[in-house]
């Protein structure tokens, strides 16, 4: 548990990240629904830095990840 007595979140994979070492990135939609911050972190490296993003930036990262070529 955290500081605040709430459970740890739970890391989803982005859809966007693939298997074979390409980019990627983890989020945690329960935490985010349940205070409005979104959590975001590389899944390559957990125990890194988590990115906290409000929810429209969070909806601006997805439209430039949809719109960007890969």
């Amino acid at each position: 548990m955290n500081a605040n007595n709430s459970p740890p979140p739970q890391w989803v994979k982005s859809s966007y990240s693939t298997d074979n070492g390409g980019a990627c990135i983890e989020w945690a939609p329960g935490h985010a629904a349940t205070s409005g911050v979104v959590p975001v972190r590389d899944s390559k490296n957990p125990q890194g830095p988590i990115l906290n993003l409000s929810v429209g930036a969070f909806a601006g990262l997805v439209a430039l990840a949809r719109s960007a070529e890969l």
